[in-house]
């Protein structure tokens, strides 16, 4: 592989501003730009040791670095890596990456390091993947189970189960190469009982991934209600800040505002509609459509009501549009004094919160309703978790294969025909570590990367 270069800090100003290079030839590239001020060459200093210099582009000075060499295969990559730390400026950041691509490196590719590292033996494609959900974290929880599937829980995991059914697929190929020879553990009852631990394991992992993406990538939320029952508001209340605009002007939200939080242990992709009902407006009237569509598809809906007005014909229509949807009943303006037929609330949703947006009031118990609605309060960040949908359908297609399995033993059919289903289910579990992943799905995942990483 060539050797490549890339800015691996923030397009920002910045303290510093790392350049990374990766290949066979970076301690030779860098050699090429910087001089240190002892007058060593990187090339010749010791893995894990740093430099302190200058950078040098066709032979004027850039800037004061600091250079650190890792030296295959004890490297991120698994190869020579050279990072050069500059001041975080953007045009000084950008001058080094230049010079260093002068030098004789290519320019690094999205994702290129990480998969430089994946390609070389230094991770398996879980933990790969599980980078991207560090850098991508909004809330503590995403983070903790990011660098939970970084230290290798999930290919623990999955690795285990395969292992299982490969150790049963090696005896059952025997059995049929040798069905004279009495193969140990290759009884009804014992294949029974590792198909049925395997399928256990998968159903578990599937089971969490619903709630996993909830803390790990965000739930589409909407928030809906007639106007001026405090959408808006609760909107503020959420983000801790004035994202939306507050007046007591009805239908002052015409199009939809949103905003990513981190709340009730997971994170909520908020959006705050316009608010439903009739009207001859031309603008608004698309603002509520808008709402309805957004209602339509919503994972989570927060159905807002006011605690001082009696329900209204618009608000039943609200209610009819969470039927059968994850929906938590808001009544806000608990501070006024109560008109509101609270238990025709309570009776029609499966969770109801009391605020008050404009005093602050209600957020704990808020989230605590959200924790409940979405299953957040009992996810075990440091368990085992499927991180995104490619690892889903992999463990989804492994269990239906597991099954196959089963039924197939069940039926009495010979045992290379049980294998068939078992050699499928370890293909599936072997794409999800990366182990049998084609190039096109290795280049998919690691194209999705920022630049530099």
């Amino acid at each position: 592989m060539s050797t490549v270069a890339a800015i691996s800090t923030g397009q920002a100003a910045g303290g510093i501003g790392i350049v990374r290079i990766s290949g066979e030839d970076a301690l030779s590239v860098a050699d090429r730009i910087f001089k240190s001020v002892s007058g060593k060459k990187l090339k010749d200093l010791k893995g894990y040791t740093a430099a302190y210099g200058k950078v040098y582009a066709d032979g004027n000075e850039i800037d004061e670095a600091v250079a650190l060499v890792f030296k295959a295969p004890k490297s991120y990559t698994g190869e020579d890596v050279v990072e050069i730390s500059c001041h975080g400026g953007l045009l000084v950041t950008k001058q080094t990456l230049r010079a260093a691509l002068s030098a004789g490196a290519a320019a690094a590719e999205p994702g290129e390091f990480t998969k430089r590292a994946f390609l070389n033996g230094k991770m398996d494609l879980t933990s790969a993947e599980a980078v991207m959900s560090i850098i991508g974290a909004k809330s503590e929880n995403a983070k903790s189970a990011a660098l939970n599937a970084l230290d290798g829980a999930l290919y623990r995991k999955i690795n285990a189960v395969s292992s299982s059914l490969k150790k049963t697929a090696a005896q059952m190929a025997a059995w049929v190469d040798y069905p004279d020879d009495e193969i140990e553990d290759l009884s009804d009852e014992n294949l029974s009982g590792v198909l049925l631990g395997c399928k256990k394991e998968l159903g578990e992992l599937i089971s969490r991934f619903d709630i996993g993406q909830a803390v790990i990538e965000g739930v589409d939320t909407v928030i809906i209600g007639r106007p001026n029952v405090g959408k808006s508001a609760l909107m503020n209340m959420l983000t801790g800040c004035e994202k939306s605009i507050v007046t007591s002007v009805a239908g002052t939200t015409r199009d939809i505002v949103e905003e990513t939080v981190s709340l009730g242990g997971a994170v909520l992709r908020l959006a705050d509609t316009a608010g439903l009902h009739e009207t001859g407006d031309a603008v608004e009237k698309i603002g509520v459509d808008r709402t309805k569509k957004k209602a339509e598809r919503a994972a989570l809906i927060l159905a807002v009501f006011d605690y001082s007005e009696k329900l209204t014909q618009e608000d039943e229509a609200i209610i009819e549009i969470c039927k059968g949807k994850n929906a938590v009943a808001v009544i806000n303006k608990t501070d006024l004094k109560r008109k509101i037929e609270t238990e025709k609330i309570t009776s029609r949703f499966n969770g109801t919160v009391f605020i008050s947006a404009k005093e602050q009031a209600g957020l704990t118990e808020l989230e605590k309703e959200l924790e409940r609605a979405l299953g957040t309060a009992e996810f075990d960040t440091s368990a085992a978790s499927l991180m995104n949908e490619r690892q889903y359908s992999c463990c989804k297609l492994a269990e239906e294969s597991v099954n196959e399995a089963l039924e197939a033993l069940r039926s009495g059919v010979t045992r290379d025909a049980v294998n068939v289903s078992i050699d499928c289910a370890i293909e599936k579990l072997d794409v999800l570590t990366g182990e049998r992943a084609t190039e096109s799905v290795v280049n998919e995942i690691f194209s999705r990367f920022c630049v530099g990483k």
